[in-house]
């Protein structure tokens, strides 16, 4: 691949994984595989979430959200990735990148705070049950969905607006698969990046406080759970709360390695393997991670797939 001179181009030049185009075509075949998993995976769960009258609780509905901001994290980025490789050419326009960034900031963010709903709900569910039905009734669903959107493309804005503003005096050459905030800013020769750093520090605080708040509702949930007599209640409560767990760790680990490690200008397998562990993995394993343990996934799922009828229940809560 001829690569033109990169400092006068308006654009950027994502290096990816690889510059033997065997390699390309391989990563991006793989590449495929995992999106179209990821794409089924989730708009399974969106289906059968909206169709099945036993999925109605307020945990299935904020896991339909889940998935549709799966499948959207996803889109962001692997789909150029894989066009990049198969013809060869690793351009972005500045507009594409642009949106890049936005939207994956937005969507990031907003899992995080769609992590958090998530895990107030398994909170009040099991440790304030008396109180449950008033705490996540309809309205307040609606209004948290609301606010994990909104939260979501505040931060994209904040982070787009601040990244975009930096002055790009370097070859514009971007050593990932995407247009990823930590190599753009390598790309700045003075200190007008420091817009970039509040918004990160004042990200990082929020994710803190959202990580803070899982930590606690967890705490509370395994002391209650463990002090349920049934060895059936608490198998049934574990059921759906281990799968939100791991979903929560390996989302937010991976992530806060990415962008608390040091950038570098010739980055190893073992970087862009990080990368892809919270861009792709997350997306792809979710509806996986989320359907093993849960009878009334399971059994949604065979109905889907086996043609049985997936009779809709007249809720306020599964039309919003």
């Amino acid at each position: 691949m001829v690569m033109p001179n990169a400092t006068v181009m308006s654009g950027f030049f994502l290096m990816g994984f690889s510059d033997n185009r065997e390699l390309q075509i391989l990563y991006a075949l793989l590449f495929l595989v995992m999106y179209l998993l990821a794409l089924a995976g989730n708009l399974i769960i969106i289906i059968i979430t909206t169709l099945d009258q036993h999925l109605q609780s307020t945990m299935y509905y904020f896991l339909k959200h889940l998935s549709l901001l799966d499948v959207s994290f996803i889109s962001v980025t692997v789909p150029e990735s894989i066009a990049s490789s198969l013809m060869d050419n690793s351009y972005i326009l500045y507009g594409q990148c642009v949106l890049q960034v936005f939207f994956f900031t937005s969507l990031a963010w907003a899992e995080v705070a769609i992590l958090t709903v998530m895990s107030y709900d398994r909170y009040a569910a099991i440790c304030l049950p008396l109180h449950y039905e008033v705490t996540m009734n309809p309205r307040n669903c609606k209004w948290a969905v609301v606010a994990v959107w909104l939260s979501g493309g505040i931060s994209g804005i904040l982070y787009t607006s601040a990244t975009f503003s930096i002055t790009f005096c370097r070859a514009k050459v971007i050593h990932q698969f995407f247009c990823d905030v930590p190599q753009l800013l390598k790309l700045s020769c003075s200190n007008d990046y420091l817009g970039v750093i509040g918004v990160a520090a004042f990200m990082s605080v929020m994710a803190l406080i959202c990580f803070a708040s899982i930590v606690f509702s967890y705490i509370h949930i395994f002391s209650t759970v463990l002090r349920i007599p049934s060895a059936e209640g608490r198998s049934k409560a574990f059921s759906t709360c281990l799968p939100h767990l791991f979903v929560v760790s390996f989302f937010l680990s991976t992530g806060i390695f990415e962008f608390l490690k040091p950038t570098s200008d010739s980055p190893t397998a073992f970087d862009l393997m990080i990368s892809i562990f919270y861009t792709v993995m997350p997306p792809t394993f979710n509806p996986i991670i989320y359907s093993l343990r849960n009878e009334a996934m399971k059994g949604a799922l065979r109905k889907l797939l086996l043609g049985g009828e997936l009779t809709r229940k007249k809720t306020f809560l599964s039309c919003c």
